[in-house]
């Protein structure tokens, strides 16, 4: 079995840029919007935004299953405040319900969480318990920096973060670290602030053993852990000079293979102990594009996988074995699924 663990529905229907557009446009004036109001989407809207992109790629690449999430570049947690961050967030998770309710053999929930800059957590766990209690998803993305790029809030080891920490724990749902849109021109969005989140996320755990506090916490690293492969020495390197505990952190952390090149993977799979790498390819995302000195798409990341000389065993932890152990409520998922069937 083939599990995409980081999937995110960036071909969604116009009516879902329109609701947001007005949403943002009725906040910036002072104008009263419904944002109670569900947008105005049909199922076949959403079986064709689907069916001929997403799900397309995954048949043609052989992947069985994406956990999938909304558009991470569209979170915009810097964009207005809690009220509309929460209404925006509620909306976006209600699609993907949907969109797995529609497609319940190749899709998995995962969800948003309203965060805004200054704001405290209490809806950002509230939202966390409806989409796991009453939805049924099995994890959630968390931006470790919602003023999109100014990194000027708490970092993750600070007590801010501790109700988000203990819910997690408390649910048994892992988080994917993963940032918005940049709201600084200094970042390209996916091209450096992604990457930059990416990695000094791992550096705050690294360096501040919060996760010790927390041991049911599991956090996902994604685009292959950013610098952390590449780089591994400096990090193993400071964490022997200060005592950090790198090997207990690495019981918590798991990074995924949105790497694009064969170079890259085969780095992420000598580097990376295969327990710690969960496949993902962020299809249809940041890379949408073919290489064109071998006509395969770049995000194609099974195919590198493939390339690499793992044993098969390890090869098969990456590709679904970690991300059920990571993911326990997707192995509770297809337990019921396939009783069902």
């Amino acid at each position: 079995m083939i599990i995409d663990c980081h999937g995110h529905y960036t071909t969604f229907p116009p009516a879902v840029g329109a609701w947001r557009e007005a949403q943002k446009s009725a906040f910036i004036q002072g104008l009263e919007f419904d944002a109670a109001s569900p947008i105005d989407i049909s199922d076949d809207e959403l079986r064709e935004s689907i069916e001929g992109a997403q799900l397309a790629l995954q048949r043609e690449r052989g992947i069985d299953l994406t956990i999938f999430s909304p558009r991470a570049s569209w979170m915009e947690h810097h964009v207005g405040d809690q009220a509309v961050s929460l209404a925006w967030t509620r909306q976006q998770n209600d699609l993907i319900r949907r969109i797995c309710d529609l497609f319940p053999t190749s899709f998995a929930p995962v969800a948003q969480l309203p965060q805004s800059p200054g704001a405290d957590l209490t809806a950002t766990v509230a939202e966390l318990r409806r989409c796991v209690e009453e939805l049924g998803f099995i994890g959630c993305n968390v931006n470790p920096d919602p003023s999109g790029g100014h990194f000027d809030g708490p970092p993750l080891w600070d007590p801010y973060w501790s109700p988000l920490w203990e819910t997690m724990q408390e649910l048994d749902v892992p988080g994917m670290i993963h940032v918005s849109g940049a709201d600084n021109d200094y970042f390209h969005t996916t091209g450096s602030y992604y990457l930059s989140a990416d990695t000094t996320a791992f550096m705050q755990a690294l360096s501040s053993g919060f996760m010790r506090d927390y041991p049911g916490l599991r956090l996902i690293i994604p685009h292959g852990g950013g610098a952390v492969p590449y780089h591994w020495g400096r990090f193993a390197g400071m964490a022997q000079d200060k005592g950090w505990d790198l090997e207990g952190l690495m019981q918590q952390v798991y990074f995924d293979t949105c790497v694009y090149h064969q170079p890259g993977i085969d780095l992420l799979v000598d580097v990376i102990a295969p327990e710690n790498i969960l496949f993902g390819t962020e299809m249809i995302g940041a890379v949408r594009g073919k290489d064109a000195r071998t006509d395969r798409y770049w995000d194609d990341t099974g195919y590198y996988i493939e390339h690499t000389d793992l044993p098969q065993a390890e090869k098969d932890l990456i590709y679904s074995g970690n991300a059920l152990r990571v993911f326990p409520r997707l192995a509770a998922l297809l337990e019921d699924r396939s009783r069902a069937s």
